[in-house]
């Protein structure tokens, strides 16, 4: 799977200075070109030599890709195949070498079969069959000056990597052998200009065909198998929607890499399923970073000198990424915004530099990696309160909003917002380990630290040790809490679940923009890219990044961060807040805070929220790390959106539930076989089961109803307007006998006739601890009402009596169950049959009625006038179509 990325040929006078925005256009002296193009001949180099190309372009645009997709055409004989030997070489790995060698040496080392390879001898002009490829020089410190560089024309002769490499590229060895270079912007002068043939650019995709071309080939070829090829294709036709909004995202994909981060996302949010292996958004991004800057270090040097001298003052690229553009994404986090002037990113980027080398660091930083991160702000006019509306200043953004929440987080993870104080206890902690028990040492070290007048205050020097301790245990504590604090913000709590928001930014909202109550910009990734963060797959990428987080530090934090969870817990917390904590939870992945922090919860609704297969995936995978013992009062995933499959991912967590709801979804007769094995399991502990809604037919209730004689947890079953009809009815009549725990059963507005409803509630009278039976909204006559309200009555005194709910009367008296038939009506109307429902309302008017006139007592027939209101109201309601959205589909 490869699209090629748009490369440009630029002449000499070009090179330098060019804008690497997304949004340029293509100027008028440049030519797209292939890399095959760059090696055809040109008059410019005489014949017998070699050409010397140099790619180069931003971090992200791609050269890396590009170098092994042309190794791969080669060994597969599709392009420059006049070359007969192709050598590449990663200038990472040969800026680590410390020994000298030969250009034999090298190539044997990476290359054993061609250690005496013909063409590598120097003899003849043999070499002019040969490419070497050189990926990164920017990672080596290459040197042309003849006075540190000697000259070379032996391939045998043996020479630091470096002078092989500068003497290649001089053409004094194997002169007749072409080269392709890649580098970054900033290292393009480290190559004197008389030794380049070519100079091209990798520009990404600059325009949304190529875009949509990698997403439809990376998508099409993740999902595999074929029952996901239908959501693939929307997913592409959703995603080349907002491309062609001209949205942020757009301006983002201009970067391959970023293309490669958005279909890494889509897969993880989309294509997650229970055989999959186990993917956090944080490890996504962790990776993301480990591939663009894996490696990378930003050198304090001019680009002369010794390889030593630069590896001995190098800094980790990453962390210098996070004390600057990390700290710019911690203030916007802070402060809630998400654009930045240009001043400010002078402040934040810029600092407080003043020396040459800091100076240096920041000029290769802004030219390679400033425009990586942060790209011009497409959506002009529109800013958050309390920032500048300028219209004329150009503000910038990050390339993907996800982007400034991790970088956030990973800023106050590593510690860079620690306070003076900790710095300097940390200073002063390591001093003494040091130092020693010597205590005029120690007081000598102290006084460099502190003033004398203040060193007072300490009278026991030997406790600054437990003092830092002390102090770091805070921030570590500090942490914790702001994850807390973040996670609950009672004002971002109407905000849609986190994992919505991810999707939202990448596919843009399509249809009418939800209503938001707030206007302030939630960042509810935040905390959970912190909880990420702390696990250890994340900290060996971050450490191979140069970016250290100590497992000390992860228990301080993961101590604190269960107390502080705990407490939140016991307050009641919306859905979409609920959500968001079992994400943080699965990407904290730590099964042990866990298990601790779900034992103080015993409810889990989550009504309204749409369920996807990744969030099934989370929510199994977060109760499956609780001991056997652990059960749920109740797990609410009414109006969730559910099908067969994501019943399957949650099997897990139904085993943990005593109270299961599964109102309002799609689930049909074959989800029916699931829950009858769920049912049947030995370790199922299921007392009520809530499947309103749900269109399981005959069909399905037979199947459920299978499990009746061996089940014997369940006490409550809701089949309420799930197409059961006559026949599913009079079978549940004869099943009812094989289970004698049952206490209620809803068969409400399933289309059940008088005969069907006699048998029924016959079979409840006999059965032993049957108490309740729903049959309103059904077609019953009026007979049959009122012979159903009297089968319910005890044929003697030792008898027992059975509830039958069938109407909001019971003969010539109002029923003492008609508010809660009338509040289900209420609450369901909206995903009802409509002129059914009016139909059945009517009905209800005319019991009322009749049973008003049949009373003599005035304050039964105001009572009776009472009920006709509230049937009245919500008839009126229907007709004028004034229905308020039902509970499972606010969303």
């Amino acid at each position: 799977m490869h699209v090629d990325p748009l490369i440009m040929e630029r002449n000499s006078e070009e090179r330098s200075g060019l804008p690497s925005s997304p949004l340029q256009t293509q100027t008028p002296s440049s030519l797209a070109v292939t890399v095959e193009q760059l090696f055809e001949p040109t008059d410019a180099w005489s014949e017998g030599r070699g050409l010397n190309v140099l790619l180069y372009g931003a971090v992200g645009t791609g050269k890396s890709t590009v170098v092994r997709k042309l190794v791969l055409d080669w060994c597969a004989g599709t392009t420059l195949t006049h070359f007969k030997l192709l050598v590449p070489f990663s200038c990472e790995d040969l800026g680590q070498l410390s020994k000298v060698a030969s250009l034999r040496d090298l190539v044997s080392r990476k290359y054993l079969h061609l250690r005496k390879h013909p063409l590598l001898s120097g003899e003849g002009n043999q070499a002019k069959n040969v490419l070497f490829l050189f990926n990164g020089m920017e990672k080596m410190n290459l040197d042309f000056r003849i006075g540190a560089t000697e000259l070379c024309s032996d391939p045998n002769e043996v020479l630091p990597p470096g002078v092989v490499v500068v003497n290649l590229l001089r053409k004094y060895l194997l002169p007749e052998a072409s080269i392709l270079v890649t580098t970054r912007l900033s290292a393009l002068d480290r190559i004197p200009q008389k030794y380049v043939s070519r100079y091209a650019q990798i520009c990404g995709f600059n325009d949304p065909d190529r875009q949509r071309a990698y997403f439809t080939s990376r998508l099409l070829q993740q999902s595999g198998e074929t029952t996901y090829s239908h959501d693939s294709h929307a997913l592409i036709e959703l995603l080349y929607l907002n491309l062609q909004r001209e949205s942020q995202l757009a301006a983002a994909c201009f970067l391959p890499s970023y293309c490669w981060l958005t279909c890494a996302t889509l897969h993880f949010l989309h294509f997650t399923d229970a055989k999959a292996p186990i993917r956090t958004l944080t490890g996504i991004y962790t990776s993301f970073l480990r591939l663009n800057f894996g490696g990378e270090v930003l050198g304090t040097g001019t680009g002369i000198g010794t390889n030593a001298a630069i590896q001995e003052h190098h800094n980790s690229l990453m962390l210098y990424v996070v004390r600057t553009v990390g700290k710019l994404a911690f203030d916007g986090v802070t402060y809630k915004r998400t654009s930045f002037s240009e001043k400010e990113l002078e402040q934040w980027i810029g600092g407080k530099t003043k020396t040459d080398e800091e100076l240096h660091q920041l000029a290769m930083f802004r030219t390679d990696v400033l425009d990586f991160f942060l790209a011009p702000s497409v959506v002009s006019g529109k800013h958050l309160p309390g920032e500048p509306s300028n219209s004329d200043e150009r503000r910038y953004v990050f390339a993907v909003p996800a982007m400034q929440e991790y970088l956030a987080a990973l800023y106050v993870v590593l510690g860079e917002n620690k306070s003076a104080l900790e710095k300097l206890t940390k200073q002063v902690s390591v001093a003494i380990g040091q130092a020693g028990e010597d205590v005029s040492t120690i007081f000598n070290i102290l006084s460099k630290f502190i003033p004398l007048r203040i060193f007072a205050v300490f009278n026991l020097i030997k406790l600054f040790p437990k003092l830092y301790e002390k102090v770091s245990s805070l921030n570590k504590g500090s942490i914790a809490r702001t994850m807390a604090a973040e996670m609950f913000r009672t004002e971002d709590s109407y905000n849609e679940d986190v994992l919505d928001q991810v999707e939202q930014s990448l596919l843009g909202v399509h249809g009418p923009q939800p209503k938001q109550y707030s206007e302030t910009q939630p960042f509810e990734l935040y905390p959970i890219f912190m909880g990420g963060l702390l696990h250890y797959g994340n900290r060996v990428l971050l450490q191979q990044l140069g970016c250290s987080i100590q497992s000390t530090t992860v228990a301080q934090i993961t101590h604190a961060l269960r107390k502080y969870l705990v407490r939140e817990l016991s307050k009641p917390q919306p859905p979409e807040e609920l959500m968001d904590l079992l994400v943080l939870l699965y990407e904290f992945q730590n099964p042990r805070l866990t298990a601790e922090v779900l034992a103080s919860i015993r409810t889990i609704r989550l009504t309204n929220i749409r369920m996807t297969s990744l969030k099934c995936f989370v929510l199994s995978s977060v109760l499956s790390c609780t001991p056997e013992s652990y059960h749920l009062e109740e797990l609410d995933l009414s109006s969730c959106l559910l099908s067969h499959d994501m019943l399957q991912m949650l099997w897990p967590a139904f085993r943990h539930t005593h109270n299961l709801n599964l109102q309002f979804n799609s689930l049909g007769p074959e989800s029916c076989i699931l829950l009858r094995d769920l049912l049947l399991h030995p370790r199922s502990s299921i007392r009520s089961l809530q499947l309103c809604d749900n269109p399981l037919l005959e069909s399905g209730a037979r199947t459920l109803l299978e499990v009746l004689p061996e089940n014997q947890s369940l006490t409550h079953l809701s089949l309420m307007h799930t197409g059961l009809g006559d026949q599913g009815a009079l079978e549940l009549a004869e099943r009812l006998q094989q289970h004698s725990g049952l206490q209620e059963l809803n068969v409400a507005y399933n289309n059940i006739g008088d005969i069907a409803a006699m048998t029924l509630v016959d079979a409840c009278r006999e059965h032993p601890s049957i108490h309740t039976v729903h049959l309103y909204l059904n077609p019953l006559s009026d007979v049959g009402k009122q012979s159903l309200y009297v089968r319910g009555v005890p044929k003697s005194c030792s008898g027992r009596r059975v509830k039958v709910l069938a109407s909001v009367t019971e003969g010539s008296d109002i029923s003492e169950d008609w508010h809660p038939i009338l509040s289900v009506i209420r609450k369901n109307i909206s995903s009802w049959d409509r002129e059914r429902v009016k139909e059945q309302l009517k009905v209800f008017l005319r019991d009322l009625e009749w049973g008003r006139r049949q009373q003599q007592s005035f304050w039964k027939r105001l009572h009776f006038r009472r009920v006709e209101k509230g049937v009245r109201q919500t008839l009126r309601m229907l007709e004028k179509d004034t229905v308020p959205p039902a509970s499972g589909y606010s969303k």
